[in-house]
């Protein structure tokens, strides 16, 4: 089956360095070039932004989710394809991993880290067996590939799960694990317990 949708985390923050805002770009790009909706958080600035815009300006189709009180606070980006409004921010995590084939996780802080673990976690449990992906761009995610590596090694993690997370160094690569990567096969959950 051929993945369409992809919720992207990532920062909305307006002041970053430029090299993360061209992979958030070309994200976007790639996914107007081959057909795959662009799902997020619906803000219309940083890494949020610059990727909606790029998809949308080459054709391509943008998803946003966003919760009542950033609706109201004027924050949505206005051109994209579709709108869902949700009750809080639980009620849109859950919304856009609902729609989603995949997660790719560009850089950002404290609420991107809080999207990306929580489906993490859901893939651990199966309640989410799609691809999450981390963007590793210009090693930005090297402290929490060390530490990743880290728990698989002290099995705080077990070697079964050590694929639960998978990393890019590039868009290109990025989108080829989204496309690529398997399902997770089901499993017995006591076998997940230590």
């Amino acid at each position: 089956m051929k993945r369409k949708n992809v919720c992207i985390f990532c920062s909305s923050g307006k002041y970053i360095p430029q090299i993360y805002n061209n992979d958030a770009h070309r994200i976007g790009e790639l996914c107007a070039q081959k057909g795959i909706n662009l799902i997020n958080g619906a803000g219309s600035c940083g890494l949020m932004g610059i990727s909606s815009d790029a998809c949308l300006a080459n054709n391509g189709t943008v998803t946003g989710v966003i919760p009542q009180f950033m609706y109201d606070l004027n924050w949505a980006h206005k051109g994209l394809t579709q709108l869902y409004i949700t009750e809080d921010m639980a009620s849109r995590k859950q919304k856009m991993r609902d729609l989603s084939d995949g997660i790719i996780t560009l850089a950002g802080g404290c609420g991107t880290m809080e999207e990306l673990w929580e489906t993490v976690t859901a893939r651990h449990l199966h309640f989410y067996d799609h691809p999450i992906i981390i963007l590793n761009t210009a090693g930005f995610y090297n402290p929490i590939k060390e530490w990743f590596n880290a728990c698989v090694k002290e099995q705080f993690v077990r070697e079964a799960n050590s694929d639960i997370i998978s990393f890019a160094d590039t868009p290109e690569e990025a989108i080829r694990l989204f496309e690529e990567l398997p399902e997770r096969v089901d499993c017995d959950l006591q076998d997940e317990r230590h």
